[in-house]
């Protein structure tokens, strides 16, 4: 168990390589990445045993940009087409010392088109496996209905379907990994939100803050800030959840968000737009412009004190993209930390995102001077 598989978007390989490389060397991880452009995925080999477990397990996962998904895991090959179950069983031994039981089981395949044309065998493949695991004592019997607290805390383990004959057998913490089913939080189009943005920031809103935080940073009353609203994907979110929004942007936005009472659309430029109160919230920011520009707003805003919780996305450049997102999460890092600010932050390169990543910067401190 030497490897590290984490599931990209396609296209984005190269990113999640640069990515868990970065993070290897803080580690003081030695390895090297195997990619294949357009394939979904990234295989990162340490050259010692161990290494694969110690990074899943210590780097945190919401720190991870380009990752939806990751597992350490070893590879499986020439499975015969009448019996795929039993090395995919046997692999389990490889990590069954450290890792006697786990609490669920996700056959899974790439996010590509090849891989989508597998989900159906993974289907099929999952039942016979899953048995058989549950067989071995190596995976939970769940047939009685809820498993309990302690067990679902157990590793989840992963087979990643690359063809009917090849797969990676591997684990993931609980803990520590994308809750969804290949890394991919499955949300429903609303019939009433008047673009398909809006499910970048009902995604952002999943992923950036847990069950048990929604009720005390996202509360019906709250004051919102959209910049660049037009017409009002991002918007419809901040409504739905009982928010007070104040829309900006030169371009027309939706009726049926106006009808509701709890929009002000002011027709300015958002970069140039700033609140009358020092009471904002929320402060939401998808617009096409260049990554450092848009982070420089943000900071503004935050040093400021007009906002204390904020998402935005940076659209990032056509190459060397790790790179743009690193720089603009260092520059935020390096003011707030000039300016003696505290704050949480996290990015992520989204299911619903294309060219770009979504950041969430959450204030949690700041200084006498600067409050509002």
């Amino acid at each position: 168990m030497n490897c590290i598989v984490i599931y990209c978007r396609i296209g984005f390989e190269s990113d999640a390589a640069a990515e868990i490389t970065h993070q290897a060397a803080q580690q003081n991880v030695a390895g090297f990445v195997k990619t294949k452009p357009q394939s979904g995925f990234v295989i990162f080999q340490c050259f010692e045993e161990g290494h694969a477990d110690k990074i899943i397990k210590n780097v945190p996962f919401t720190q991870m940009v380009f990752a939806r998904q990751w597992f350490a895991a070893t590879l499986v090959e020439n499975m015969p087409d009448e019996d795929r179950v039993t090395p995919l069983v046997e692999a389990t031994e490889q990590f069954a010392a450290d890792i006697k039981l786990c609490s669920e089981l996700r056959v899974e395949t790439p996010d590509t088109n090849e891989g989508k044309e597998l989900l159906r065998f993974c289907k099929k493949l999952s039942v016979p496996l899953k048995h058989k695991l549950i067989k071995k004592n190596r995976l939970i019997d769940d047939k009685k209905g809820a498993i309990s607290n302690s067990a679902k805390k157990r590793p989840i383990m992963h087979v990643l379907l690359l063809s009917s004959s090849v797969a990676y057998v591997g684990y993931s913490h609980t803990n520590n990994n994308s809750a969804f089913f290949m890394g991919i939080p499955r949300l429903k189009m609303p019939g009433a939100a008047p673009s398909r943005s809006t499910l970048k920031l009902d995604e952002a809103f999943i992923f950036f803050v847990p069950d048990d935080e929604k009720e005390a940073r996202i509360k019906p009353s709250m004051n919102a800030v959209d910049l660049g609203a037009c017409p009002g994907g991002w918007t419809y979110q901040l409504v739905r959840r009982g928010m007070f929004v104040q829309a900006i942007d030169n371009g027309p936005m939706a009726e049926s968000l106006m009808d509701t009472g709890q929009v002000r659309h002011f027709t300015e430029d958002g970069f140039k737009f700033r609140p009358e109160k020092k009471n904002i919230d929320w402060l939401v920011c998808d617009m096409v412009e260049k990554p450092s520009k848009v982070t420089r707003l943000m900071l503004d805003w935050v040093v400021n004190g007009y906002v204390t919780e904020l998402i935005f996305n940076l659209k990032l450049p056509m190459k060397k993209r790790f790179d743009s997102v690193y720089e603009n999460l260092s520059l935020i890092r390096t003011e707030l930390k000039k300016y003696g600010i505290e704050y949480k932050l996290q990015a992520k390169h989204l299911y619903h995102d294309r060219e770009e990543i979504t950041v969430n910067l959450q204030v949690t401190d700041i200084p006498k001077h600067l409050k509002r």
